[in-house]
């Protein structure tokens, strides 16, 4: 009897559930058990761990290096074996998957057909559909078994079912977990306690809100004040997060939390799968959090934690709400479209923050707006309103590029260009080795405060410590000369590229705003607004070459 290569193909889904170990023995002793007396035996393996049945063989790692292999002539076997198909298929994966061995012409052998699939036996076929229609119910039923418990648990013993705990409380054990093997592996419950510097925040905030005070004036206060915003009260939990300053929809998410008034709530959120692509459905579904409507959320019969607010302040509390949201706004008559000519192209010297576009005076201006309170977080002298009338800027800007590229000038032009694009590497300067320096410091402060709060110092100072040494390191960081230099253009690129500029430039004055806006946009224009001495600083990036020219005197800029 010749001897058959195969490679078995399995799955597990999650190591918390079940062990990968296990389940892979005896996936694969039942994979065995139905080659081995036809001569099989097994010489490659293709099993995926923590990897839910949902999603398609093509996304799955070890399903996906399967799938390419079987395009191999090299491929080291004959024939696949799965040792159980519910773990393999789900749903209609089956038929979107299964044509590649067909093709191929690898057959899949499955314990359930006693041996390989036939391609043409439209029983086999009925059968491996049922199997994944029946794997897809059991994936269905278990999340609903587990939602309901989730639920019950919620509303009548109030268990605390995981998460980030809110702002104002912290995370304690309070016994072993009801579940034997849980707690036999050492997992224990958890509830919420009182984190009372946090918790005065919270109390705050709602009296300032029902005092009048709107979210955005309440997060500046907190920052003037120098309270650490929540992800830099807790930095720990929070480290996807800058902690810079307070935010107004930080300050929103705790007035409408109503955990606060120390019930458990449960069902705020849902994961929703939805088509990854919506013309190609094989590829299957990703998950995405969602909100609830509030009439589906789960709130505990009682108390489960201790509260930070009474009922009746965070019932106010959404009244006022509601009432400052109002109903839906009026239809109005659309406004005239105003043309920013220099969007995504003007800079703020201070800041290094793009301009907004702002219309004013029936004028277009550009504004880099940032409260006190937050340039006193970022350590940064930073006016309130950075303003710049657009026609103050144009007429210089056209002018002097139209007679740079008009045919008298285009070769000097081209030589500043190559020349500049020859200019060797400079060395650093004294300026660059002290940010550096700097910069340096701020790592070696930031591992020592860290190292402090581990140590158990007063997590409330150190989050302020940490949030400004951060701060200063970002705005550092942001003036620090680019790691790598960019590659020269050679002198022919520059000609070919300045050239087809050139007759586009010659008429840039009398062009539309549209059109003159994406000449712009083709030149690499980008334009630094410095408000202390009204100069727009100007760098032309040819691809991978720049050159930098100044304008002095600009007017219409505060």
């Amino acid at each position: 009897m010749s001897v058959i290569r195969f490679a078995s193909w399995g799955r597990v889904s999650t190591e918390d559930r079940q062990d990968p170990e296990s389940s892979r023995a005896w996936q694969r002793a039942r994979a065995l058990s139905l080659i081995e007396p036809h001569g099989g035996q097994i010489v490659a393996e293709f099993f995926d761990i923590d990897k839910s049945r949902s999603i398609p063989p093509q996304r799955r790692p070890e399903a996906s290096r399967l799938l390419t292999a079987l395009a191999d002539p090299a491929r080291g076997f004959d024939a696949v074996v799965v040792g159980e198909p519910q773990r393999a298929f789900y749903g209609n994966q089956f038929g979107n998957t299964f044509p590649l061995f067909a093709h191929y012409q690898v057959p899949l052998w499955v314990p359930e057909v006693g041996g390989p699939i036939d391609p043409d036996n439209e029983a086999h076929d009925l059968i491996m559909s049922v199997f994944g229609g029946v794997s897809k119910g059991e994936r269905n039923r278990i999340r609903v078994r587990v939602r309901t418990a989730m639920a019950t648990q919620a509303q009548i013993e109030g268990r605390y079912l995981g998460g980030r705990p809110p702002y104002g409380y912290r995370l304690i054990a309070v016994g072993p977990h009801p579940n034997p093997a849980k707690a036999a592996d050492g997992k224990r419950l958890h509830a919420l306690a009182i984190d009372e510097p946090a918790a005065a925040v919270v109390r705050r905030i709602f009296a300032e809100f029902l005092a009048g005070y709107g979210l955005y004036a309440i997060a500046e206060h907190l920052t003037r004040d120098g309270i650490p915003c929540p992800s830099a009260h807790d930095p720990g939990r929070n480290k996807h997060r800058c902690g810079i300053a307070w935010s107004k929809y930080a300050i929103r998410a705790i007035l409408t939390n109503p955990r606060y008034t120390g019930r458990q709530v449960w069902n705020r959120q849902r994961k929703d799968e939805v088509l990854i692509d919506v013309h190609d459905v094989a590829l299957g579904h990703m998950t995405k959090m969602r909100w609830n409507e509030a009439d589906k959320w789960i709130y505990s019969d009682e108390p489960a934690h201790p509260p930070i607010i009474d009922d009746g302040t965070f019932a106010r509390a959404q009244e006022l709400l509601t009432a400052r949201r109002g109903g839906p706004p009026e239809h109005k008559p659309h406004r005239s479209r105003h043309d920013y000519v220099l969007r995504g192209l003007l800079y703020c010297g201070v800041c290094g923050r793009r301009t907004q576009g702002h219309w004013a005076n029936a004028a277009p201006y550009y504004r880099c707006r940032f409260p006190a309170e937050y340039a006193l977080a970022n350590r940064v002298e930073h006016p309130l309103n950075v303003t710049l009338r657009q026609d103050a800027v144009l007429a210089p800007l056209d002018a002097w590029l139209a007679g740079k590229f008009e045919p008298r000038h285009l070769p000097a032009t081209i030589d500043q260009l190559a020349a500049a694009a020859t200019i060797p590497e400079r060395a650093q300067t004294a300026d660059e080795d002290d940010t550096e320096a700097r910069i340096a410091g701020c790592d070696r402060r930031l591992a020592q405060y860290r190292a402090a709060l581990d140590a158990g110092a007063d997590p409330a100072s150190v989050a302020k410590w940490i949030t400004e040494t951060e701060a200063e390191r970002a705005r550092l960081r942001a003036f620090a000369r680019p790691a790598t230099p960019r590659p020269a253009m050679t002198r022919e690129e520059i000609e070919l590229t300045v050239n087809a500029l050139a007759d586009l430039l010659a008429v840039i004055r009398d062009a539309d705003p549209p059109d003159k806006a994406e000449i712009y946009t083709r030149l690499g224009l980008k334009l630094t607004y410095q408000p202390a001495g009204q100069i727009v600083r100007t760098e032309v990036n040819m691809m991978n070459s720049a050159q930098h020219w100044f304008f002095d005197g600009v007017r219409g800029g505060t």
